[in-house]
């Protein structure tokens, strides 16, 4: 049996933050004190950018009471970073793992924070530099390749879907066009999941946009017209990261920041609602349209935490550890799915290579035919992953007896 390395461990959180991100941080830091092999556990504040800072904290003097707490609250403890490591970054990175005997080293986040841990275990294998790398997974735009679906996502959808729930009873007690602009680059599992509020045949969201298929403007007031003459009324979720037919975000055209990965930033303004309910607007005789863009409330927003999302979280982040502790090896921690009607998951650790920078989008038997909402297939399986939502009801208009 191969002997275990004892060290140091050290652990940060990376991206977008989420609700779910300190129920990883939580189970690791946990799991890891039950293990002698590890010594010091470390947080380092705001991902890489506090390792090369040395802007360390002593997890480990963090109480199980406490712990459990930061668990349940939303949002990154630690502070979150996008930065993406220079060459010269990783040479300062490894001086400071050696300095403070690092031995462990788990990185919470998506594509890009998975793409930090393969450039860093890469580098310290080419110094021969006995780390256990791991990427721990969070993103609430589900786009992780080898998962299921990512922790931080249910919770998100579940934001997503009651907030998609409210507006449609104020659309319906108000009439008119709503639009609602909700995260998501390449991928339109967020924006999907506002489906999951329908609870009558006649609720919205009546339209779905998403970036998996191209966008016509022309399309899209169509398709409101349409919608519109039939209820009377338009509720319309769309992606932030909707394109054109060549592949160009609309929204890139009113946003040109972009972060240190070199991506949009597209959550950044209302600049997409605003161009969608002046089309509607000026091509339509439509009189009230409004649009909302959700930007970060979705990430981080307490009381509305999906059940399962958080349960995930927590054991991904435990077996992180359990997994670096049982060999020279590295990787991401992957939720699968089983299979069958009852839902059931499993965790597995897959190569940091398959995980690191590229995405995943929704597969396309979730998507209807006609490109603007999504399919049962999908409410199938998404549902489990939010949990169930509030009940809702309609008075049922009972006639009134004349008098005679």
């Amino acid at each position: 049996m191969e002997k275990k390395v004892s060290g140091n461990m050290l652990i940060a959180q990376s991206g977008g933050p989420s609700m779910v991100i300190n129920q990883s941080l939580a189970g690791a830091v946990l799991e890891a004190k039950k293990h002698k092999e590890i010594k010091t556990i470390i947080g380092a504040v705001h991902g890489i950018k506090g390792i090369l800072a040395e802007d360390l904290v002593n997890m480990g003097k963090e109480t199980k009471e406490n712990l459990l707490k930061i668990a349940a609250t939303p949002s990154s403890a630690l502070g979150t970073v996008r930065k993406k490591p220079t060459a010269d970054d990783c040479k300062k990175i490894f001086g400071v793992l050696h300095k403070y005997g690092v031995r462990y080293f788990f990185y919470i986040g998506g594509n890009d924070s998975a793409e930090t841990v393969h450039i860093i275990n890469s580098e310290a294998r080419k110094k021969n530099y006995e780390l256990r790398c791991f990427h721990i997974p969070k993103t609430i735009d589900n786009d992780l390749r080898e998962n299921d679906h990512t922790p931080g996502f249910g919770s998100a959808a579940r934001f997503v879907a009651c907030a998609l729930m409210g507006d449609n009873l104020d659309n319906r007690a108000l009439p008119g066009v709503k639009i609602d602009i909700i995260m998501g680059r390449h991928a339109g599992f967020l924006t999907a999941a506002s489906a999951l509020g329908r609870v009558y045949k006649d609720d919205g969201p009546h339209l779905i946009y998403l970036p998996e298929r191209p966008f016509s403007l022309k399309k899209f007031v169509d398709d409101v017209k349409k919608v519109y003459k039939k209820f009377g009324r338009c509720v319309v979720a769309v992606s932030e990261g909707i394109s054109d037919s060549k592949g160009a975000p609309i929204a890139s055209k009113f946003i040109k920041e972009v972060d240190a990965h070199g991506n949009a930033q597209l959550s950044g303004s209302g600049a997409l609602g605003d161009l969608l309910a002046a089309e509607i607007k000026a091509k339509t005789s439509i009189s009230r349209v409004r649009a909302d863009t959700f930007g970060y409330i979705q990430r981080s927003f307490p009381g509305v935490v999906s059940d399962v999302d958080a349960s995930e979280a927590r054991a991904v982040g435990i077996a992180a550890v359990k997994t670096a502790l049982s060999g020279d090896i590295d990787g991401s921690i992957a939720i699968r799915r089983r299979k069958g009607k009852k839902y059931s998951v499993y965790y597995e650790r897959v190569p940091l290579k398959n995980v690191a920078k590229e995405t995943k989008e929704m597969p396309s038997n979730f998507i209807s035919r006609s490109g603007n909402d999504v399919t049962r297939a999908f409410i199938e399986y998404a549902a489990p992953i939010v949990g169930k939502l509030p009940e809702i009801s309609r008075i049922r208009a009972y006639p009134v007896a004349k008098r005679k």
